[in-house]
């Protein structure tokens, strides 16, 4: 099963979300911020990827987290910070086909679904 996660008013969610209906991909959509997400996930996200690559530095929500919040970024404290927050994930995040996938770029879409 096909899961993509993220936030239903999110544009490169929408993005990526008409990118799979298009192409008729059954999918299930998790809204994390309606749902919530887990340490569970987030963890194991983190080891497939890298907390690096799943924490979004580059969103609003990144840049009104205080000071203290943003020195010294570890792997635990990121994921305590993605639970907190769920607008701190880089989105999407796509489970699909055994692979974990964070962000929307439709070559790599179509590479994961043309296995």
């Amino acid at each position: 099963m096909t899961t993509i996660y993220g936030i239903k008013t999110c544009d490169t969610m929408k993005k990526a979300r008409n990118w799979l209906e298009e192409r008729g991909i059954t999918h299930r959509f998790h809204d994390y911020k309606a749902e919530g997400i887990d340490r569970t996930h987030l963890e194991r996200w983190a080891d497939e990827t890298s907390w690096e690559t799943l924490l979004n530095r580059a969103g609003t929500t990144f840049r009104k987290l205080s000071d203290a919040e943003k020195t010294d970024l570890s792997r635990d404290k990121a994921i305590d910070l993605m639970l907190a927050q769920p607008s701190l994930i880089k989105r999407p995040v796509l489970e699909a086909e055994g692979a974990i996938t964070v962000g929307f770029k439709p070559e790599i879409y179509a590479k994961l679904f043309s296995r």
